[in-house]
């Protein structure tokens, strides 16, 4: 290791929380340098992490693709619109995503060359001292490098399930299932949170019939019950099957597919499918990137202890993204890295974690920000609901999407917003718009007292305000005359 170079700041991880710490430390201007082993299906250089290349964004492309081809088989002629002989090929279809894929890989790479970030492809240690040790991805000898600041954005990767080994064919992970080279006729989607909801939306509009298994009891705990409920009713009757309260305890490959055995409150059983995606959450990829002696922590999951605002045991080093707490969110990542270059660089700077939306990216899509009113209750925190339903939204109508509602949670005194819920088209957009409330400390009355254009989707929200002070227009409430 007889190279040496040296930066104001080293981050380690080329994803949406890694790229983006680089370019606004860059900005700033501080001398930086991105160090990133991803590559894509080609074996070649791609930075963006997991989130570009085997995740957000080829996933997206995927769910919109497959909800073109569902249209255009089962929904034109509701338009007026007839079409005949409409067929999938699929292999064009991935093509498409891996272009997408690429074009955007590609405009990182563009931006660190505009910021002035120095992109290394290679593994990286984290060593004492502030030291990082870099074995490069191609032959050549490994080097230190070494900083005043090290920003450690390591990224996720997918866990496996003891019972249902990878194998790469008949059993995938998240990664896998969006490179099927053929739709299968049955296949077991093992887990029914947000990655196994949308990888199973996808190849259920393709023609596949899809069964998600989660030991859970219900579909995604964590969001409003209510919601959770209705979605689960339109997805069901959109043709995905659901065994809740069911685990998988074994496994055994069959000629052309996998027997699943299964354990239920009713007993055991057996299932056979062709395919199988395991989606059973993901962890922190940090397995060899700490030395024993560079001081960081990890926790019992091998996440990296941080503070609140990232810095980690090691007085200039901080840790970001989905290798340390909190969720295993892009946007959240992203907003971490400004924080910490912000930081760095001497400025002032926080991450307001109570108003980081989530979203599914299914059909109808699910968004939320903010408290549910399970959490609200079992804090003892009072409050007060407005709700609206999109089958009362003009646009929705017209545009022949208005299953879903929208609910606004207030709290009881201040009126300030507590959380905003929605089920419904386009929601992964209008939940910014609830964001930008909360982030102000907004009130149910701010959201009533604002103009929203007419006929949107958007107006929805607007109603669900209004509904949280009685007012309501376009909704009828019981009793009233």
């Amino acid at each position: 290791m007889a190279d040496t170079e040296s930066y104001d700041v080293i981050v380690i991880g080329g994803g949406p929380a890694g790229y983006v710490a680089a370019i606004r430390c860059a900005q700033l201007g501080l001398k930086s340098a991105c160090i990133d082993a991803g590559v894509d299906e080609q074996g070649e250089r791609s930075l963006g992490g997991t989130c570009l290349n085997v995740g957000c964004i080829p996933s997206k492309a995927l769910l919109s693709s497959s909800a073109l081809y569902e249209q255009s088989v089962h929904h034109l002629t509701e338009h007026g619109i007839k079409t005949s002989g409409v067929t999938l090929d699929l292999k064009q279809m991935m093509g498409r995503k891996q272009q997408v894929v690429k074009e955007l890989t590609g405009g990182i790479a563009a931006l660190f060359k505009a910021n002035g970030v120095t992109s290394i492809a290679g593994r990286a240690q984290l060593l004492a001292d502030k030291q990082v040790k870099v074995v490069p991805l191609e032959k050549g000898r490994s080097k230190t490098l070494s900083a005043q600041q090290i920003i450690l954005a390591p990224g996720s990767q997918p866990n496996e399930h003891k019972q249902v080994p990878f194998d790469g064919k008949r059993v995938v992970d998240s990664t896998g299932a969006l490179s099927l080279s053929k739709v299968p006729k049955r296949l077991a989607v093992i887990g029914a949170g947000v990655i196994g909801l949308e990888l199973g939306s996808v190849w259920r509009r393709l023609g596949a019939e899809v069964v998600l298994i989660d030991i859970c009891d219900g579909l995604l705990p964590m969001i409003d019950k209510p919601m959770a409920r209705q979605a689960q009713k339109l997805y069901q009757q959109q043709g995905l099957n659901f065994r809740f309260g069911c685990a998988v305890v074994g496994s055994k490959a069959k000629r052309g597919g996998i027997e699943l055995q299964l354990e239920t409150k009713q007993g055991s059983e057996s299932e056979t499918f062709d395919q199988v995606i395991v989606a059973v959450g993901r962890s922190p990829t940090t397995k060899g990137l700490l030395s024993k002696d560079c001081g960081v922590v990890l926790d019992k999951r091998g996440a990296i202890e941080v503070d609140g605002q990232c810095r980690t045991a090691v007085d200039g080093i901080y840790a970001i993204g989905d290798a340390v707490r909190g969720p295993m969110l892009a946007h959240k990542g992203s907003e971490e890295g400004v924080m910490v270059a912000e930081l760095i660089a001497g400025h002032h700077a926080e991450v307001d974690y109570g108003t980081i939306p989530s979203v599914v990216y299914t059909e109808p899509e699910i968004a939320w920000c903010g408290q549910t009113e399970a959490e609200l209750k079992a804090a003892d925190i009072k409050y007060k609901v407005g709700s609206f339903p999109f089958a009362a939204n003009g646009r929705a109508r017209a545009g022949g999407d208005s299953s879903g509602m929208v609910k606004v949670v207030a709290d009881a005194k201040s009126d300030r917003v507590l959380g905003v819920h929605m089920l419904g088209p386009h929601v992964s957009e209008l939940i910014g718009q609830a964001v930008n409330t909360m982030a102000y400390r907004g009130s149910s009355e701010d959201l009533a007292l604002t103009v929203f254009a007419h006929p949107t989707l958007s107006e929805s929200l607007h109603e669900a305000a209004l509904d949280v002070l009685g007012n309501a227009i376009h909704k009828a409430r019981p009793g009233k005359r």
